[in-house]
């Protein structure tokens, strides 16, 4: 019996809890799900890559269903190469459809065998973002709920919180 495959791509910089939501979620209708860190040299990151890698095998522990991997280059040659035929994306508001609408064609276009899957994000989750997190992070706000414990203390130690 052949398993499904999903693969969830991102940059995960850093992961939070809107990304664990949609990691469940993928979970109850994949057999395995790859959460796949994009190695993307346009953009500059907070955390590097081992550090990203790190903090979600931290977060997950080892679960056989799920693997943590890092790619570049097109996202449908990666899933091929993974075994995968499906590729989930979050989604919070209409902006976010333009754009995953606009990268689904494209990767239907570029490989037709490779399908896109969309799963809104629980309503709780619908306003944040890393970006946004890390500038509340960046200010000293407090993040606590919105990514996991142990990415909220990563982030302090990024922004240099002093312990109370």
């Amino acid at each position: 019996m052949s398993q499904t495959i999903a693969i969830y791509p991102g940059t995960f910089d850093p992961l939070t809890n809107g990304h664990l939501s949609i990691l469940n979620r993928s979970l109850k209708i994949f057999d395995k799900v790859i959460i796949a860190i994009l190695i993307n040299p346009k953009k500059n990151p907070l955390f590097s890559l081992e550090e990203r890698i790190e903090m979600i095998k931290q977060v997950l522990g080892n679960k056989e269903n799920i693997e943590v991997d890092s790619f570049n280059g097109l996202l449908v040659d990666y899933a091929v190469r993974k075994g995968a035929n499906v590729i989930v994306r979050g989604l919070r508001a209409l902006s976010d459809f333009e754009f995953e609408f606009q990268l689904a064609l494209m990767n239907r276009k570029l490989n037709r065998a490779v399908q896109s899957v969309f799963l809104m994000t629980d309503y709780k989750w619908f306003y944040t973002s890393s970006t946004i997190i890390k500038e509340a992070a960046s200010l000293n706000g407090n993040i606590s709920g919105l990514v996991p414990p142990i990415v909220c203390e990563k982030l302090k130690e990024k922004y240099g919180y002093k312990k109370a």
